[in-house]
């Protein structure tokens, strides 16, 4: 966010935002002289300050504010992509209190049982960009896929795959990486895939398309932004500020 454009805010709607406390409890805190902005003891917890220039103390402690974060999440599988749900575990229930109190959500969604790259932020704007289909935000995907995977496949799937509800979908670039026999005798294939929309498990549907099945499957990019490949399943952090600009935004400064 560019100093331009910014405008003050209430600070005790600044610090309860970063979750020091109620409107009430701040109130509370002002008078007891526990807030301090510019090195001046602040009574009135209504007055209005700049958070990204002045220098707001709480209780002895610099506080460091911030709008939006942004994380990067190696989602599990197991673990739905949604702020809430009443039977499943979801991604917000591996985060931080630290992090919730920013009420992030999912960018888009992965499968329950599909892992790997997922981005929580509490910025609408960007995730109405980095959704909207007119953009056809490119997003890759390792996968183990029962099967031969073969020329053939790939160029149907550069083509375009007609899905079982007749949808044909946008040209995809489907790399084959190599070839194994199971135990049992069973052809496995893997693969990576480019896809530039984000259908219904469009990638398993896509391999169904061609008589195979996809019993593995990883989001490893979304746009220019990787996946960590330091980053363990389920373990998250914020994006650094190159990963940042790689999905169009900045750190105020």
């Amino acid at each position: 966010m560019s100093a331009k454009g910014r405008t003050t805010q209430r600070l005790d709607k600044v610090l309860s935002n970063l979750g020091f406390g109620s409107r009430a409890e701040l109130k509370k805190k002002a008078k007891q002289g526990s807030i301090v902005v510019n090195g001046t003891v602040m009574k009135d917890s209504g007055k209005h300050v700049d958070p990204y220039t002045d220098i707001i103390e709480f209780e002895g402690e610099t506080v460091q504010y911030r709008e939006f974060v942004y994380l990067m999440l190696h989602k599990p599988p197991g673990v739905i992509s949604a702020t809430e749900d009443l039977r499943d575990r979801t991604v917000l229930d591996l985060l931080d209190e630290d992090y919730l109190i920013f009420e992030p959500f999912p960018v888009g969604r992965l499968d329950k049982d599909t892992e790997g790259l997922l981005l929580l932020t509490n910025d609408g704007k960007l995730a109405h960009e980095l959704l909207s289909p007119r953009k056809h935000i490119p997003k890759t995907y390792e996968a183990i896929v029962e099967g031969r995977v073969d020329d053939e496949d790939v160029r149907l799937f550069a083509a375009g795959v007609t899905l079982d509800d007749g949808y044909v979908t946008l040209p995809g670039e489907l790399v084959i990486h190599s070839h194994e026999e199971r135990g049992d005798g069973a052809q496995l294939s893997r693969i990576s895939l480019t896809i530039h929309e984000g259908k219904f498990h469009q990638v398993k549907r896509m391999f169904e398309a061609v008589g195979k099945k996809v019993i593995y499957l990883k989001r490893v990019s979304m746009g220019e932004l990787r996946l960590d490949e330091k980053l363990e399943i389920g373990a998250y952090r914020e994006l650094t500020e190159q990963e940042l600009s790689l999905i169009g935004r900045a750190l105020p400064r």
